[in-house]
């Protein structure tokens, strides 16, 4: 596992606490908000839009090539 991919997972269990689905609009919004480093803020930004449960969010960032 890359140190991207371990960072975007621990980034998605701190911003899916207590929280089901989030947009893709609500992850950006939290990712720069947890100030991710570049390579991680691309892939969130080129997720599709849409509603995510935590595993597909994880699964989507995870497809996603930089």
């Amino acid at each position: 596992m890359t140190d991207d991919i371990r960072e975007l997972d621990t980034f998605l269990d701190a911003a899916y606490d207590a929280q089901e689905r989030l947009t893709s609009g609500d992850l950006r919004r939290r990712a720069i908000a947890a100030d991710l480093p570049a390579a991680a803020m691309t892939r969130i930004d080129a997720l599709p839009e849409g509603e995510y449960a935590q595993d597909e969010a994880a699964e989507a960032l995870r497809a996603i090539h930089v």
